[in-house]
């Protein structure tokens, strides 16, 4: 059986809007030294990454806005133009060679791909994407080209694929939605915090597909403060029925962390419990549903130091059968802990009293239940008439 592939190299760690910016590409590097030092990650399963080419970012992007892009990057797109691309915001700043940076991140995700097609590998890990907000003609949220609807529309076309896109960003996988809402061969899930509190405040349970696509959009809109005990069970019977009942030729997974009680931006409580549960579910399904064919990508963590490194190896310790629990490799937590602004975590587990108990926990979980219900009603019914 072949071994899972993971993509990665330093032109990744070039997507960097600013040293101030929350999006911070330093969280690639440290998890890939935590997996290097932790001795799960060996350079034979170590991919590098190919650039992007502007064909095949125009698969979903426009030619004009990727010539936007290529232009703000070179210092050349006039400000009063910009703000019609989403760029020089303060979501999405102008960083210099913008557009090659993106195109590597874009590049990077076709690589995991390329590898599971071509039969080099049933799963791919490509960090550096899950951007998930980039549409059409227009960045936002910290996302340029979207890589995960390239990646989608390449297998499309190239493989024929019938895609199921599963997204536990905390925000909502906006971008992805939309670009394949009125799709029959793109299923998209997303599970996030609530748009009444959250960017981009779409993500609704009656979003469900338009046209041909109808039916095949899946949105939990959970809300603020849910915990492990609420988050775990709704992914449980989300992924099991949607990809039961879909029935892809792959999954393509988009594992932003931020849903974490640490992360700065979101109002969640989850805890490394969900992390390392996520990628069981996501394989298991697609063990049963795709012939095993996952490739898994990035996305939003904005605690880098304690969050984001210890829940993306837990991705790649499922995808290669590993069990990662106990203390962290001290060579690790010695290397980075000098230049982390907070104690570094210092086990692979949350401690169980990481916060102080939440009053509206019931009224919490049955909130969220109802939008389970609610997003997988017409699986249901349809099971029911059969």
């Amino acid at each position: 059986m072949t071994q899972p592939v993971f993509v990665y190299s330093d032109d990744l760690l070039n997507y960097k809007f600013s040293n101030n910016h929350p999006f911070n590409p330093l969280r690639l590097k440290l998890t890939y030294e935590l997996l290097k030092t932790s001795g799960i990650l060996s350079d034979d399963q170590i991919v590098k990454p190919r650039k992007a080419t502007d064909e095949e970012i125009a698969l979903v992007h426009s030619e004009e806005y990727i010539h936007a892009v290529k232009q703000a990057g070179e210092g050349t797109l006039p400000e009063t133009q910009a703000a019609n691309y989403g760029l020089g915001t303060e979501d999405t700043p102008i960083f210099s060679n913008m557009h090659d940076s993106s195109a590597w991140l874009a590049g990077a995700t076709l690589t995991a791909v390329e590898n599971v097609f071509e039969g080099n590998a049933k799963q791919a890990l490509s960090l550096g994407g899950g951007l998930h907000h980039g549409f059409r003609g227009k960045a936002s949220g910290f996302c340029i080209y979207n890589d995960s609807s390239i990646a989608i529309e390449y297998m499309k076309q190239k493989y024929n694929a019938r895609v199921l896109y599963i997204d536990t960003d905390a925000h909502h996988g906006d971008g992805v939605q939309w670009a394949f809402y009125d799709d029959p061969n793109v299923c998209t899930f997303s599970i996030h915090e609530t748009g009444r509190y959250l960017f981009p405040g779409t993500g609704n349970v009656s979003e469900k597909g338009a046209g041909r696509g109808y039916g095949l959009s899946f949105n939990i809109p959970v809300d603020a403060f849910t915990e492990d005990d609420s988050w775990i069970p709704i992914l449980e019977k989300a992924i099991d029925e949607i990809a039961r009942f879909f029935k892809p030729d792959v999954i393509i997974s988009q594992n932003g962390v931020d849903a974490h009680y640490w992360d700065p931006l979101t109002h969640l409580s989850v805890t490394m419990k969900s992390y390392k549960k996520i990628p069981q579910l996501v394989k298991n399904a697609a063990h049963k549903h795709a012939e095993g064919r996952w490739i898994a990508v990035g996305g939003g963590g904005y605690d880098i130091w304690r969050v984001v490194p210890r829940a993306w190896s837990l991705i790649w310790a499922e995808m290669n059968g590993i069990d990662l629990k106990g203390p962290l490799p001290k060579e690790w937590l010695v290397k980075w802990q000098s230049r982390s602004p907070v104690d570094l975590a210092k086990k692979w587990e949350d401690s169980e009293d990481l916060y102080t108990p939440i009053p509206r926990k019931q009224e919490i979980c049955d909130k969220n239940q109802l939008m389970l219900t609610r997003a997988l009603q017409h699986i249901r019914n349809e099971q029911r008439s059969v």
